[in-house]
């Protein structure tokens, strides 16, 4: 099967496994809202934020309008503070999420399984989990049990490294080198273990801080790095190491969900899929040109050899060890067990 008919088929899965055992909910006729919010971290110029646009776009026309969603770039709704999404999403601030659980552990700390280092080391490992049907329901059984009803999984891309100091090529090459993470304890642990000074902050707070100096370098998928011309900001090497790939998830507020009918809901889940699958089509086309894009740049680009990936990946183990434990580790045992099967085949 090809990457492109597996991806496809994954969400297509993804879809129909979400349907399945979907709580009742008691549906509040004429409840709709004239306008629900959508937060997402950037704006559609990114395959993630045009993910949410694609998605809200589709409800709109597939409802004939009786559901318009309106997206705020740059976790506007939270003041740029993205850590923040899930809890306000409780409190009624936000109404639909599109975004990276990762950004969420602060409040739920198991939906951050699917971004331990180097857990899927590549899309073929990544492709193997997501198209995994009972995988896939049980952690949707886990957002459900934190507040939200989730529709479809997307990608927001593997995390590579960039600064302004050094090629970095093993992992002493970290040593003393302030990286920005986002606020994710994890995130900061791993870049802890192999010597770098972890800076949590913003996306938004991030880029006047490289452009300044005040931090040395950054951690995004290259997709990011292009849009958001991070180049600019002195970042002038990069290790494409493909260490972290979280999903992009979309999901509605448990009472929001509620108060649509079982058509609406049916309507907007497929709409869901649907953006899914068109995002992450767009996320692997950058993906596949990002570093002969970077380098055209003028930005040193090393893509590690196989034993130079061993090194980084016994750098991470012990905070792999520490947040498998904190997250799901029955999960994270599962997501093991696919990536080893997808290795052999």
């Amino acid at each position: 099967m090809t990457t492109r008919r597996l991806v496809l088929h994954s969400f297509a899965a993804t879809g129909a496994v979400a349907a399945l055992g979907l709580p009742r909910f008691a549906h509040a006729q004429n409840a709709y809202k004239a306008e629900y919010k959508m937060s997402t971290v950037v704006p559609p110029a990114f395959a993630w934020g045009k993910g949410g646009e694609i998605f809200l776009t589709l409800v709109k026309e597939r409802t004939n309008g009786r559901i318009v969603i309106k997206q705020y770039p740059g976790a506007s709704l939270v003041q740029g503070q993205q850590d923040r999404e899930f809890s306000a999403m409780r409190q009624g601030v936000i109404d639909v999420l599109c975004g990276a659980p990762i950004n969420w552990t602060s409040t739920v700390p198991q939906l951050g399984v699917f971004t331990l280092p180097f857990l899927m080391p590549d899309h073929k490992a990544w492709d193997a989990v997501m198209g995994n049907e009972q995988l896939v329901r049980d952690y949707f059984e886990m957002v459900r049990k934190a507040g939200a009803e989730p529709l479809a999984i997307g990608e927001t891309g593997y995390r590579q490294i960039s600064n302004s100091k050094r090629p970095l090529v093993k992992p002493d090459d970290l040593k003393g080198l302030k990286i920005r993470v986002v606020g994710s304890p994890m995130y900061g642990e791993i870049m802890s273990s192999m010597g770098a000074n972890p800076t949590f902050m913003s996306f938004a707070d991030a880029q006047p801080a490289l452009a300044s100096g005040a931090i040395d370098g950054q951690e995004n998928p290259l997709e990011v790095f292009l849009a958001a011309r991070i180049h600019t900001l002195g970042q002038k090497f990069v290790t494409k190491w493909n260490y972290s790939n979280d999903i992009l998830l979309f999901a509605i507020a448990a009472p929001v969900w509620a108060s649509w009918t079982p058509a609406d809901q049916r309507i907007v889940r497929e709409a869901a899929i649907d953006a899914a699958r068109q995002q992450v089509l767009i996320v692997r086309k950058l993906f596949a040109e990002d570093v002969e894009r970077v380098s055209a740049l003028g930005v040193a680009v090393h893509v590690p050899t196989p034993p130079e990936m061993e090194a980084w990946q016994i750098a991470a183990r012990r905070p792999y060890a520490r947040y498998k434990a904190q997250t799901e580790p029955r999960l994270v045992s599962k997501i093991e067990e696919i990536v080893a099967k997808s290795r052999k085949t």
